[in-house]
């Protein structure tokens, strides 16, 4: 595999072989055109011209891209500095810096930034400020608080989206608190502005469970992971202390055993014991199909069979007190709740009752009710 870091280029696949239309496919739904135009730009010898063209138009359109994200990183966070707001950024040139030392070679289509749930009203005003907008979304009862983990702002003029998290991940699962992962947060030294970021641990284990999250169905994310690990001094005793805090060893197991599928990323003996389980095993090969088959996930009018696997899939990554939490969230009213039966504000309320009726209406396909 070209991502393999272990390949020299005689070790590289036959690319006379290859089928090229659907080779630039894979690259560029798995999001590595950067990483793979790297690795063959210097092998016009077996890589046909127009191949390479259009990596090289994905690599320098992403580095635009990249440093247009750089610099609008630099002002929100002195803009937020100014105001006594402090942002950790969690994905973005920051991440791309840390784990390969060129903001270019990672592909990031936004900014994500954690702040302090106390902190999103005055986050937002600031956003409205410097011209970002907000989707208008129909909410019941605070329920894209209560549901969601980050709302995304869009600046029309700039084309940036900004998502701005106060939890690293939806309910049920657990995270840390803002003040825990401020504790140990680094510096970035992408811009001569200083970048908070999350601390090698604290990222490891993030990024592995918002791979899982999504059911690893672009490679790049268990590249990060790859990278991370080779490159990268982890303190595997913390980390191991981390995932077992949050209940996200078995998250782990997945990981480690995928990015050793496909990248022969080595596994720390600290992680023997969470990595090599039956568990592990079994979640490893619930997410295998989404990365074989090129889903894409997250995205409107899916498949009923994908969208029903999928499903399925983020039920069992939970833990057991995590299902038992999913399944008391799903009786908090939701906005297609108030859609199905229209109740005046003053008696939204009655939708924690009324939420089991609704949802079976909708299930049996019956109209609109006014």
């Amino acid at each position: 595999m070209l991502l393999r870091e272990e390949n020299t280029s005689e070790e590289i696949i036959p690319l006379k072989e290859l089928d090229w239309n659907h080779f630039l496919e894979l690259v560029k739904h798995h999001r590595v055109c950067p990483l793979i135009y790297i690795r063959l730009k210097d092998r016009p010898n077996v890589v046909p011209t127009h191949v390479i063209e259009a990596l090289f138009q994905e690599y320098k359109k992403n580095t635009f891209k990249m440093l247009q994200l750089t610099g609008e990183m630099e002002t929100l966070d002195k803009v937020f500095n100014e105001n006594n707001i402090e942002t950790l950024f969690l994905k973005g040139p920051p991440i791309a810096y840390d784990l390969f030392g060129d903001i270019s070679l990672r592909m990031s289509k936004d900014l994500d930034i954690l702040v302090r749930e106390e902190g999103l009203e005055r986050t937002e005003s600031i956003l409205f400020s410097l011209g970002y907008e907000k989707e208008e979304i129909s909410t019941v009862l605070n329920e894209k608080k209560w549901r969601g983990h980050h709302i995304a702002y869009y600046h029309p003029n700039k084309k940036i989206q900004v998502e701005v998290h106060w939890r690293l991940h939806p309910r049920p699962m657990k995270k840390a608190s803002f003040e825990e992962l401020w504790s140990r947060k680094r510096e970035s030294q992408v811009t001569k502005h200083p970048i908070s970021f999350m601390g090698k641990e604290d990222l490891l284990l993030y990024l592995i469970c918002h791979g899982a999250r999504h059911g690893w169905f672009r490679l790049r994310w268990l590249k990060d992971i790859d990278q991370m690990v080779r490159n990268k001094d982890i303190n595997y005793v913390h980390f191991k202390e981390l995932a077992d805090k949050h209940q996200q060893k078995d998250l782990v197991g997945q990981a480690f055993q995928l990015a050793h599928l496909f990248f022969q990323t080595p596994v720390h003996e600290e992680l023997q014991g969470i990595v090599n389980t039956k568990r592990a095993n079994q979640l490893a090969e619930k997410a295998l199909p989404f990365i074989k088959e090129m889903v894409q996930l997250h995205v409107h009018s899916q498949p009923k069979s994908l969208e029903k696997s999928y499903k399925n899939y983020l039920f069992s990554m939970k833990t057991k007190g995590q299902k038992c939490e999913f399944l008391i969230i799903l009786f908090y009213p939701s906005s297609l709740d108030e859609r199905t039966f229209r109740l005046p504000k003053s008696l939204y309320f009655l939708y924690f009752l009324l939420r089991p009726f609704l949802w079976s209406w909708r299930k049996l396909k019956r109209p609109v009710l006014f």
